[in-house]
């Protein structure tokens, strides 16, 4: 399976990459009509062209551990020597800049909601929270697919789930278990699964916030009519320490370190609200 970064390197020593894109056959087929090299219609080792890799030693998360080098083929191509390594590190150089204008520090070190002490619920929690409803009304269960597709477009899928990873083990799994200890026992179960998604479109909306603004365009943006990233409102109440839920008719507002319920309103209730 291909990672970042991918590239691939002519015998004449051109190098062709796109931040974004992981595949070598993806890469061969957008730049194939541009350099016949790239055709591919030579039996290994006289091939005109090499698959590189060149991926994190510690993964995507902490870039200032070492890369490592690789050929991504079976059999070394015939024309291949120690010089073609520099033109790829040249453009492996082109892409981290590119890359890495993210939040690394905080994707290292995302925040855990329920180790900030919560406010007093009022007017401006109600309010991010009435914004986040009216949001989850525009695109729902879309909020994943809106963040997934949004920023693996645009930095790739090896760098986007490592970043995922990170978040979700760190404290995505925590939120999730702990609103479920607070609130599971207490609902239906017929609506647990909506509270389970609403809490991990938080956990996306969060994760979500670390790319902005660097990508120029959001999946589904359109719909929500926000300027700025789309789901702000979520990333603001997380940051003091407030996580929501819905069952499909209620909202809850958890916080604290045992994920209490802090705030309950019905759907209607608050879309009345001015």
């Amino acid at each position: 399976m291909c990672q970042a970064f991918s590239c691939l390197i002519t015998k004449s020593k051109k190098v062709y990459w796109k931040v974004g894109e992981d595949s070598h056959d993806e890469l061969q087929g957008m730049f194939v009509k541009k350099d016949k090299e790239l055709q591919d219609d030579k039996d290994a080792p006289d091939n005109t062209f090499a698959r590189i890799e060149i991926v994190p030693k510690k993964g995507y998360l902490f870039p200032d551990k070492g890369w490592k080098f690789q050929i991504d083929e079976r059999v070394k191509p015939s024309f291949w020597n120690k010089t073609y390594e520099k033109p790829c590190w040249l453009a492996h150089k082109k892409w981290m800049q590119n890359i890495y204008q993210f939040n690394l520090k905080e994707a290292r070190k995302p925040i855990n909601p329920f180790k900030i002490k919560p406010p007093k619920i009022g007017k401006s929690q109600i309010k991010l929270l009435k914004k986040w409803d009216s949001v989850w009304a525009s695109v729902g269960a879309s909020v994943r697919a809106s963040v997934r597709n949004s920023v693996g477009n645009s930095i790739g899928n090896s760098v986007w789930n490592s970043v995922w990873d990170s978040v979700w083990a760190s404290v995505g799994n925590l939120v999730w278990d702990s609103v479920w200890a607070s609130v599971g026992a207490s609902v239906r179960a017929s609506v647990r699964n909506s509270v389970g998604n609403s809490v991990g479109n938080s956990v996306w909306a969060y994760n979500g916030h670390l790319f902005y603004p660097m990508i120029k365009k959001w999946k589904y943006a359109e719909k929500i009519k926000e300027k700025g990233y789309p789901f702000q409102s979520l990333v603001k109440l997380w940051k003091q320490g407030l996580v929501p839920s819905f069952d499909g008719k209620t909202w809850r507002l958890y916080g604290g370190r045992n994920a209490k319920i802090l705030f309950e309103i019905t759907k209607t209730k608050l879309q009345r609200l001015h």
